[in-house]
């Protein structure tokens, strides 16, 4: 019971995208602690498997798992240097021409890489903010420069070739290793992968990686189950109503363990008892839910609600939101083992 983590689902997921990247060098993006899976074990193993580029939002996150892998591992901080941050063994990202100055005034000496805008208008530095220091900058000897697709898991918008046309413009003939794709990027074909590609999400299971090998398993223990008969009312609100002599299974977590109340909203979710569905009743609270098991001939100590048949973007949809989202969310209550 609890949250199982496959870490050779994730080599193997890596692995597939490494080879669909041809000849780009194939990095991973362990941000927000690994997508919530836990940085410190999916980092190492990741390395194990071959990448030795890493990508982290924050530099506090790179020097959490800087001691967990060797010394040839790069650690690229996306939110670049940020005034007071320490990136000793770290590899700031310099989003602007602020960032940059600060950057080489500090750290002179110290290893960088630079970000472009290629139209998301997010991070990165625009097309006249680079061609401003862009001597300057190339003449200090970046790691990389990279941009981010903003509609990648949509092959056929418009965006894609526009920001393409966009980094190519920004960045041919620079001399330096070039990163464009994320997982969506790399799914795109090979005008995307340039030098090195960043996969992410794919690796954890997700969309837009179809073909992706499931990584997570979480399944709820029962608290308690009960009969409840016609007429009678189930959980906050007395917002299902049992229209037949029913068996009632409360299981332990809700939305503080990362589980929203709008995953319920619609009466779709359900919970596996193997091979079988059972639909999640009543409203979702803080720590409880509960399911209708009066089909099942026996109810199991636990129920799954992630699994191979219904996966983190099928939940994700379910609230309204992606499935990186119910990744990050995964509540530290859950009982972790590792694969």
């Amino acid at each position: 019971m609890g949250l199982v983590i496959d870490i050779a689902a994730i080599q193997a997921n890596w692995k597939a995208l490494a080879a669909r990247a041809g000849s780009a060098r194939p990095g991973a993006v362990v941000k927000a602690d690994a997508y919530g899976l836990g940085a410190l074990r999916v980092a190492p193993a990741l390395y194990q498997a071959g990448a030795r580029d890493f990508f982290v939002a924050l530099a506090s996150e790179g020097r959490a798992i800087r001691p967990h892998l060797p010394e040839d591992a790069r650690i690229f901080v996306l939110s670049g240097h940020m005034e007071g941050a320490d990136l000793a063994g770290l590899i700031p990202v310099l989003n602007s021409p602020e960032q940059f100055f600060r950057d080489r005034a500090l750290r002179p000496r110290g290893p960088f890489a630079i970000q472009l805008d290629t139209g998301m208008n997010r991070l990165g530095m625009e097309a006249a903010e680079w061609a401003a220091i862009r001597a300057e900058a190339l003449a200090a000897g970046p790691q990389l420069v990279m941009s981010h697709l903003a509609c990648a898991d949509e092959p056929d918008h418009p965006a894609n070739a526009q920001q393409l046309a966009a980094f190519r413009a920004m960045t041919d003939g620079i001399g330096v290793p070039r990163s464009f794709a994320a997982t969506g990027g790399i799914l795109l074909g090979p005008d995307y992968h340039f030098d090195l590609v960043r996969p992410g999400v794919g690796l954890y299971g997700g969309d837009p990686f179809v073909d992706a090998k499931p990584v997570v398993t979480l399944s709820l223990p029962v608290v308690q189950t009960r009969e409840v008969k016609p007429g009678e009312s189930v959980g906050y609100g007395y917002n299902w109503t049992a229209a037949r002599p029913s068996r009632v299974a409360t299981v332990a977590a809700g939305y503080a363990d990362g589980l929203a109340r709008a995953l319920g909203r619609e009466g779709k979710l359900r919970l596996w008892a193997g091979d079988r569905a059972c639909p999640v009743i009543g409203r979702i609270s803080m720590d409880l839910i509960t399911v209708d098991v009066t089909d099942l001939p026996d109810v199991p100590p636990a129920l799954e609600i992630l699994n191979a048949r219904q996966g983190v973007d099928a939940v994700a949809a379910l609230g309204g939101t992606i499935g990186y989202e119910i990744l990050t969310s995964l509540g530290r209550r859950y009982e972790r083992t590792y694969l």
